[in-house]
């Protein structure tokens, strides 16, 4: 039997720093979330990097999904298939602290250039190349034209 979940996440910038959650079997991991009956997937992305990192984001625009199969090892080996959506999104300030509750030991704003060969999924790796290209492209080069005003 496999069941079906769907989340949201966001892709936070800080600056030219990306946000990156550490677990605490040491895999480096995004912000992301199960999407509650009834909730829009913009809110949860919001709502999920909120409450697993202390971050209050804007999103910009939303940047793809990801799907993936696992087995749950927390209820019975089910199997599962997850649907992940990804919004690009933004944070005023550099602040953040992981919840430790759900298995997060740091919260950072990890350097742009280091974030790529911290991402241990492929699929989550695909997401940060798409969202690094956009933000460098489209939205940093804004950010660093305001600040010189």
């Amino acid at each position: 039997m496999t069941n079906t979940v769907t989340s949201a996440g966001g892709v936070v910038f800080f600056k030219d720093t990306m946000l990156m959650l550490k677990k605490f079997n040491g895999d480096w991991v995004l912000p992301k979330g199960h999407i509650e009956a009834g909730e829009h997937r913009m809110v949860t992305a919001l709502r999920e990097v909120e409450e697993e990192a202390s971050v209050s984001a804007r999103i910009h625009e939303y940047i793809g999904e990801i799907n993936y199969e696992y087995n749950d090892i927390f209820n019975h080996n089910t199997h599962m298939y997850k649907k992940v959506y990804w919004y690009l999104m933004s944070a005023e300030s550099d602040y953040c602290f992981p919840q430790r509750e759900e298995g997060f030991k740091l919260a950072s704003y990890v350097e742009i250039d280091r974030v790529l060969a911290m991402v241990r999924y492929e699929d989550e790796r695909r997401i940060v190349e798409r969202a690094i290209d956009i933000y460098n492209n489209k939205y940093l080069n804004l950010l660093n034209s305001r600040s010189m005003l």
